[in-house]
């Protein structure tokens, strides 16, 4: 069966950590869909290091890693990503394997991606610029190339082809961008690229299955950025959701077993978008400083609020979610008075549901206080001793969304998690 793990939220869960900790229970990891906009932070010998493309399992020995067909690729990163993991004594030509149908990230996408987030203008969506939204638009107008792509001896005429299409649109945006040296990275990483494991994804998860693995699928950014359910447009260019685990993986719907969705105790957002619980004063900068939060692929501070609901309730439901996994639960160490959203004021009217669309809208979060546990919890690892002000707040999440807590992250740690 293949078990989910996949952001609640908007993303920057602390989902590396989360599927690092329960890799050793897998034969193989799969990242089914994103790309380099990504980054999952891990800890590994007291060394942070960040992943964008590279599956979060891949510093376990016996565990194997695949990058699914859903994910769209960039060479150069993939190529620098395994240069660092090289660091730590990881051959990744032994233990990850990349699917044939996985689409590629050209230079000429990352230059689109700029053109066109300048255009928009004040109406930015918090584009990361690394040619996601290009590529996926490339992969749905059916132009884009793909890894398999690569073994073919006419993969350059096709690459120049795509490149001049791509400078047309460039003109159009009246944009110029000197990409020869992004090329030079390119075609250097596409070398490495043409040297790693590339196989048939669909076959290659699917005869594991039959084999009697246990495969855990990895999702990158989170459910309230999916591109069909999110907060469009401000949204990624993907499925995030477990439906997308189906397309970017090639498993069927029944081959699913458990989803467990991550949740911070609180609630952060990068870039644009609306953000109903973002707190805009002494104790959003309290969370943002405590919490250290800036974006792990652009450094960005993140905006922060308290935990929605409303939204987690909406991201169980359409995930089908079995359990839920509470990260930086000890960021709140320090507060004595905690808020969680339990409904939305909409033009004057309570709303327990997302509208479809949340910019048109004054949204007001109606709030429902708790107190803090106000101690230090970072060194807890038996769930009886944590304070009893910390399982109210659990329990009461666990009553209004529909699915349990079954593990609360108190650190950046891998032992720094307890299960509930």
């Amino acid at each position: 069966m293949v078990d989910v793990i996949l952001g609640l939220q908007w993303g920057d869960e602390g989902k590396g950590k989360i599927v690092d900790y329960f890799a050793p229970n897998y034969d193989i990891i799969a990242r089914f869909q994103g790309g380099p906009n990504a980054g999952h932070t891990l800890y590994v010998g007291g060394k942070k290091v960040v992943l964008h493309q590279i599956p979060s399992g891949v510093f376990h020995e016996n565990t194997v890693n695949l990058i699914g067909n859903g994910v769209v690729l960039d060479p150069v990163t993939l190529k620098k990503e395994c240069d660092t993991v090289a660091g730590f004594g990881v051959d990744v030509r032994k233990n990850m394997f990349i699917s044939q149908r996985t689409h590629l990230i050209l230079p000429t996408h990352r230059a689109l991606d700029k053109a066109s987030e300048l255009q928009k203008g004040n109406d930015k969506i918090g584009s990361t610029l690394k040619g996601i939204g290009p590529a996926y638009m490339d992969k749905t107008g059916r132009n884009g190339l793909r890894v398999g792509d690569l073994l073919d001896k006419n993969f350059t005429t096709s690459y120049i082809r795509l490149r001049l299409k791509h400078q047309r649109l460039l003109d159009n945006f009246n944009f110029q961008e000197d990409i020869t040296a992004w090329e030079e990275e390119f075609f250097e990483a596409i070398e490495f690229l043409r040297s790693l494991n590339v196989v048939n994804g669909e076959y290659f998860i699917n005869e594991g299955l039959s084999a009697g693995k246990k495969v855990l699928a990895e999702g990158a950014q989170g459910s309230m950025l999916d591109i069909d359910f999110g907060t469009f447009p401000f949204v990624t260019s993907s499925n995030t959701t477990t439906s997308g685990v189906c397309n970017g993986l090639g498993v069927a719907p029944q081959k699913i077993r458990d989803v467990m969705g991550v949740t911070k105790a609180y609630c952060t957002r990068v870039g644009s978008g609306p953000f109903p619980t973002e707190l805009h004063d002494e104790t959003g900068e309290e969370l943002r400083k405590l919490g250290n939060e800036f974006g792990a692929t652009t450094g960005r501070p993140r905006r922060c609020g308290w935990i929605d609901l409303v939204a987690l309730k909406y991201a169980c439901m359409i995930n089908g979610v079995t359990k839920v996994i509470m990260t930086k639960a000890d960021v709140l160490d320090q507060f004595k008075k905690l808020q969680v959203c339990t409904g939305y004021e909409i033009d004057g009217k309570e709303s327990a549901y997302i509208p479809f669309q949340m910019t048109r809208h004054q949204i007001n979060p109606v709030l429902k206080s708790f107190a803090g546990w106000n101690q230090d919890t970072s060194k807890i690892t038996n769930p009886a001793d944590l304070p009893v002000t910390m399982k109210e707040y659990v329990a009461f999440i666990n009553q209004f969304v529909g699915a349990n807590v079954s593990h609360i992250s108190n650190g950046p740690g891998r032992d720094q998690i307890v299960t509930v």
